[in-house]
């Protein structure tokens, strides 16, 4: 008799705030003939992200979430992820910070992908602060999401060399060809341990 058990897809959401290329990539990346997941849900805080297009493109469900109440939005999401079967949340690009309680609903089934070669420059401009301390590299890193910023256990990193003549944009675009790469093998190895 067949085993259905193998064959069953791990439903995942993604939660974005702007252009979406990590969401395109893990798209992509669902529909390959050995994906382990398929993306039921896209979340976002930003009616005008331009990554709600790969939500019409590839005709997948998606919310927008008024975050003028944190408390109310995130019960709202709460919702949606339990109405989607939701197992296990990927941060791309999100620009709001979950609340421990949050977090707690859904321990060690989050992850993010961050700009810099955590535990260095946690946060913002990850890139321009790398340069203005002169670091050899920069890179990124897929990590599980905790109660602290940028601060839960790192899945893979990539380094990527700071060169001489870098600007803020040449070093983004270099370090995103590299998170693409890393964000699904990150999400591979997730999945089998789930």
């Amino acid at each position: 008799m067949l085993k259905l058990t193998g064959l069953k897809k791990i439903n995942i959401s993604i939660f974005i705030s702007g252009t979406g290329s990590n969401l395109k990539n893990l798209i992509i990346h669902s529909f390959k003939k050995n994906s382990k997941f398929k993306i039921t849900l896209i979340i976002t805080n930003n009616p005008k992200a331009k990554g709600l297009n790969f939500a019409k493109k590839f005709k997948i469900e998606k919310r927008i979430i008024n975050y003028s109440n944190i408390k109310n939005a995130e019960k709202k999401i709460l919702l949606e992820l339990k109405k989607n079967k939701v197992n296990l949340i990927c941060l791309a690009g999100f620009m709001k910070i979950l609340s421990k309680n949050f977090i707690k609903n859904f321990k060690g089934k989050i992850i993010n992908i961050h700009p810099s070669l955590l535990p260095k420059y946690k946060g913002l401009n990850t890139h321009q602060r790398a340069m203005n301390n002169r670091e050899k590299y920069s890179g990124c890193t897929v990590h599980y999401v905790n109660s602290k910023l940028d601060s839960g256990k790192i899945i893979l990193q990539k380094k990527v060399r700071i060169l001489k003549n870098d600007t803020f944009n040449s070093l983004n675009k270099r370090v995103l060809k590299h998170e693409h790469i890393i964000y699904p093998k990150a999400l591979k190895k997730v999945l089998s341990n789930l």
